[in-house]
């Protein structure tokens, strides 16, 4: 019934787009400024190894994200350096427009839980709690915004597609 609602009710398509809205614009200032100011995110991911997140036992309680960190985000680190500047004013900018909504979201979703892995709690619960209800929500969170029209565009385009590869098929 919920579902049901997020994904087909009109006012629930004006709430998500307040939640969008105010998701996207974090998500593009964060980026911007990193982009803008210069961003290193060797220190960070320094932390992150060597403070991981530890259990009431005092063993870490999430090793093989410490291993990634350590094994291939570091010595990768200009890769990161622009993948973390830029998805987050991307993904900023596609949920601000409606763009895309839940692609934009899932990734929005991976990063906000890359950042909980590593130990940063701040504002990441809240963010993943309403980019849940924006994912659940489907096309119904962008339709006040530019996923009205691209939506259908992808999905008569790919459907053309795959028409032409079945037509191909069968003869």
């Amino acid at each position: 019934m919920f579902n049901k609602f997020l994904r087909e009710n009109k006012i629930a398509a004006a709430i998500l787009t307040v939640i969008r809205l105010y998701l996207g614009y974090a998500w593009f200032t964060a980026g911007f400024h990193k982009i803008t100011d210069g961003f290193d995110a060797s220190g960070y991911l320094g932390n992150a190894i060597a403070n991981p997140v530890k259990g009431p036992d005092g063993n870490m309680v999430y090793g093989w994200y410490v291993n990634f960190l350590e094994n291939f985000a570091l010595p990768n680190i200009d890769l990161f350096n622009f993948i973390v500047p830029w998805g987050e004013a991307l993904i900023g900018l596609g949920l601000m427009l409606g763009c895309l909504t839940t692609a934009a979201m899932f990734f929005g979703l991976v990063m906000n839980f890359s950042f909980f892995l590593a130990g940063t709690v701040s504002h990441n619960p809240t963010d993943i709690f309403l980019g849940f209800i924006i994912l659940a929500a489907g096309f119904n969170a962008g339709k006040y915004g530019l996923d009205r029209w691209v939506i259908p565009f992808i999905r008569k385009t790919a459907k053309g597609y795959f028409a032409k590869d079945k037509a191909k098929a069968d003869a």
